[in-house]
């Protein structure tokens, strides 16, 4: 009994280490063999949360993993940490976070619903666009976690981050608008909200794709 208790509370304070504040449980029993999920998810980030794969870990505060919904059917993938992320260790948190929140609320999702990550896991100086070198080093620790993941649609917030999954130098406006095909899941891209607070004439744009999200997610669902 003591023993399982300890396993417990270690299970808990990874997941709040990780920034999960709630624990889901899997719609369907896993085998004992097969783990869940949030515990490959838990297992995964104490693989690399000490990472100095490249010089950006000098710098840090804390690495920036990723949080959410383990079992999301919807992810969202930014560019890189800001200094509030950096600080905090949770992904979309300063102002450019709190208008995701209210996006997500728009269009009737919950932020712990789904699962929010970006390319790099640690901030760049300055905020400055990542460098190639840096995302070959990092950009395998974020399909490990689609792998695990498994959603059925993915949302590219921002230029960077949909050339870098998609494999192009298209422009934004050449790519949002549609969905595109990544290695069989739905995938969207759309203006990330740091550039909506910056540029506020392209929230229309954002409002017609999250729609545009909204509409084949619940699609989705019913197939």
């Amino acid at each position: 009994m003591l023993e399982a208790y300890a396993l417990t509370k270690r299970f808990i304070k990874q997941q709040i280490d990780l920034g999960f504040d709630q624990l889901y449980l899997s719609e369907k029993p896993e085998s004992s063999s097969t783990p869940s999920p949030s515990r490959e998810l838990d297992n995964f980030y104490q693989s690399i949360k000490n990472c100095r794969e490249c010089h950006l870990h000098k710098n840090r505060t804390n690495l920036v993993f990723g949080m959410g919904n383990p079992q999301a059917n919807l992810m969202f993938v930014g560019e890189a940490p800001g200094r509030e992320e950096d600080l905090q260790g949770k992904p979309f948190v300063g102002r450019a976070g709190q208008l995701l929140d209210k996006i997500l609320a728009a269009i009737d999702f919950k932020r712990e619903e789904v699962y929010i990550g970006n390319i790099l896991k640690c901030r760049p100086p300055e905020n400055r666009d990542p460098l190639p070198e840096e995302v070959d080093k990092c950009e395998p620790y974020l399909l490990k976690q689609i792998e695990i993941i498994k959603p059925r649609i993915i949302c590219a917030l921002g230029r960077i981050s949909a050339q870098v999954l998609l494999k192009t130098k298209l422009p934004l406006n050449q790519l949002r608008g549609k969905f595109h095909d990544y290695h069989g899941i739905k995938f969207l891209v759309t203006y990330h909200p740091a550039a909506l607070l910056r540029y506020p004439q392209y929230k229309r744009q954002t409002w017609e794709d999250v729609q545009l999200l909204r509409k084949e997610y619940d699609k989705l669902l019913l197939s």
